[in-house]
C-alpha cells in the first residue's frame, strides 16, 4: 500500500500523523509525505522519522501547487497496488489499513472508502460520526458526498492512475470520486469508525458559503449538469452536509 500524504505547514500534526500510520496493525506500507513548499518545520521533522523508518519517504515539490498536485505527484511516484490518502491532520486508528485491505479483496472492489468521526483540534473525538453506505453509484454520490478523503483506498489493478489523478478546481477530491464512479459503476463503503477528521473552528469547511459555491460549480462546471438538475442535487447535498454536523 502507498499511503499519500500532502504537507503543508503542517509541523503542529506531521509528527503525530507520521505515528499513526506507523502503529497500522498492517505493515506492509510506503508513507509518501509530499512537501508543499513548507516554510515552517515540517521537513525537518519528516527528515528526522526517515532516519528511523524506511519506510518513509519525502517528496519535495519545487513550488507550491497545493493539495491535488501534491496528491498526484504521490501517485507518480507510488510502488504499492493499494493507493490511500491522508491529510496532514487525521487520525488514523490501528485497524484502519487491515480492515480496509481485506474488505476491497473480499469484494473485488477498485474503490472503497469507510465511515469517519469529526474531531477537535486535539484529536478528541467528537461523537459525531458519519455513517457510510455500503454501495454508492455516480447518481447517489452526486446527492450525498459523503466519502472522504482520508478514508479511502483504490486498486490500481482496477483503477488507472489517470483516473485517480486529481483536477485542479475546488472540491478536487469529490470531484475525482465522482469520476471514478461514473467511470467504474460504485463504490463501496465500511460503516466502521476508524478514521477521525481533525478540525478546528476557523476551518470547518469552513467557511459554508465557500462550500456551497464549490458544490454547484462541480454540478456546472465539471458534471455539465443543468440549473435545475444541479439545485435538485443541491437540496440532498445540503440536508446531508447539515445532518453529519448535527
Amino acid at each position: 500500500m502507498s499511503i499519500i500524504v500532502p504537507v503543508y505547514n503542517a509541523a503542529r500534526f506531521i509528527d503525530e500523523t507520521i505515528s499513526y500510520v506507523q502503529k497500522q496493525t498492517c505493515a506492509e506500507w510506503e508513507l509518501l509525505l509530499v512537501d508543499d513548499c513548507s516554510t515552517d518545520q515540517s521537513r525537518e521533522i519528516i527528515e528526522q522519522k526517515i532516519q528511523e523508518d524506511m519506510r518513509i519517504r519525502l517528496i519535495v515539490q519545487i513550488e507550491n501547487g497545493g493539495a491535488a498536485k501534491a496528491r498526484n505527484r504521490g501517485i507518480q511516484e507510488a510502488c504499492g497496488q493499494y493507493i490511500c490518502f491522508l491529510d496532514a491532520d487525521d487520525i488514523w486508528m490501528p485497524d484502519k489499513l487491515k480492515v480496509e485491505l481485506e474488505y476491497i479483496k473480499k469484494v473485488h472492489a477498485g474503490f472503497v472508502f469507510m465511515g469517519y468521526e469529526f474531531a477537535d483540534i486535539s484529536g478528541a473525538g467528537l461523537g459525531k460520526v458519519v455513517h457510510v453506505p455500503e454501495r454508492i453509484t455516480y447518481q447517489q454520490a452526486l446527492k450525498n458526498t459523503t466519502i472522504f478523503t482520508s478514508t479511502v483506498m483504490i486498486d490500481r489493478n482496477i483503477i488507472s492512475d489517470e483516473d485517480i489523478c486529481m483536477p485542479y478546481i475546488a472540491s478536487e477530491d469529490t470531484a475525482t470520486w465522482w469520476r471514478i464512479l461514473k467511470k467504474y459503476g460504485a463504490g463501496y463503503g465500511i460503516d466502521k469508525n476508524l478514521v477521525r477528521y481533525r478540525r478546528s473552528a476557523d476551518t470547518l469547511s469552513s467557511n459554508k458559503l465557500t462550500a456551497v459555491r464549490r458544490i454547484w460549480n462541480l454540478y456546472r462546471r465539471q458534471e455539465h449538469l443543468s440549473v435545475i438538475k444541479s439545485a435538485y442535487y443541491m437540496c440532498f447535498w445540503a440536508f446531508r452536509a447539515v445532518l453529519r454536523r448535527i
